[in-house]
């Protein structure tokens, strides 16, 4: 697979996907390795997708230094990956907790950013972040499901401090448009690609300055798409709305019947909707 190596030395892989003008995918979990992102729904038929492995996860290596697991330490390894590219300007597209990385890459480095594809993506390097209000209002829209007892009664006790395992397993559909077998499967997935250790560090104190990111934010000269799922808690499609408030060339799409994952919700809506915004590159 291929690899470059980052600023402190480090070795970082990421993998290619499709043809066509790259497009640099962030992954969330926090710390989760790019495989989950698959190809995105088939957005690998409309662009290149160059999947990146943060540093301690997949195939790129743990680093010597634990502390630069802190989202903003990571900032320079984007930069070192557009510059291994051998790219003027780049088309970011960034996943949930992926999404605080992206935006701090934006916020250091505007010039470089030609479009940020934002998707069920976290702000909380600009001073948005969900909380438990918003995680019981996106739950309340799931009562009907049949697995929705056992589900809400393992979050009443993850909200009561509850750490276990099992609990965490228990609201994993939560997260899913549709709790099928791909959900399952992709779930399952989610401890052997992650790394745990580095989470821990990834939002730790010091990694935002919300009032500067969102100074240059304010003024990017780069179209965004905010990219919502219904389903959604982190953000709740309201709180999405927020964020893209704070851009001055930004627009929301809310995809039906989706949460956390939506090119696994409606693989043919997600992929036509950032295909054509990445095709335009306007808002």
């Amino acid at each position: 697979m291929p690899a470059f190596t980052a600023p402190d030395g480090t070795e970082l892989a990421y993998h290619v996907r499709g043809e066509g003008e790259p497009l640099l995918c962030v992954p969330g979990g926090p710390m989760r390795a790019s495989a989950y992102l698959g190809d995105l729904g088939g957005l690998a038929a409309h662009r290149r997708l160059v999947l990146l492995d943060l540093r301690g996860t997949g195939g790129s290596e743990v680093p010597a230094d634990p502390a630069t697991y802190r989202v903003d330490r990571q900032v320079a390894d984007v930069e070192a990956l557009r510059d291994h590219l051998g790219l003027d300007r780049v088309d970011l597209l960034a996943h949930s907790a992926g999404g605080d990385l992206a935006l701090l890459y934006a916020a250091r480095h505007p010039q470089r950013v030609r479009t940020l594809t934002l998707v069920t993506a976290r702000a909380r390097a600009l001073g948005v972040d969900f909380t438990e209000e918003h995680r019981r209002e996106a739950a309340a829209l799931r009562t009907a499901e049949p697995w929705f007892g056992a589900a809400y009664a393992a979050y009443e006790r993850i909200w009561a401090g509850s750490d276990a395992d099992a609990d965490w397993d228990a609201i994993a559909p939560f997260f899913y448009g549709r709790w099928d077998a791909a959900a399952r499967a992709h779930a399952g997935a989610d401890v052997e690609q992650s790394n745990f250790e580095a989470a821990e560090v990834y939002a730790a104190s010091g990694a935002f300055s919300p009032a500067a990111a969102r100074a240059v934010i304010e003024t990017l000269d780069a179209p965004v798409l905010v990219l919502a799922g219904e389903l959604d808690s982190g953000p709740l499609p309201r709180v999405a709305a927020d964020i893209a408030e704070l851009f001055p060339q930004a627009r929301l799409t809310v995809q039906p019947g989706s949460g956390r994952f939506p090119w696994l919700d409606d693989p043919q809506g997600f992929t036509r909707t950032v295909a054509a915004f990445l095709q335009v590159g306007t808002v």
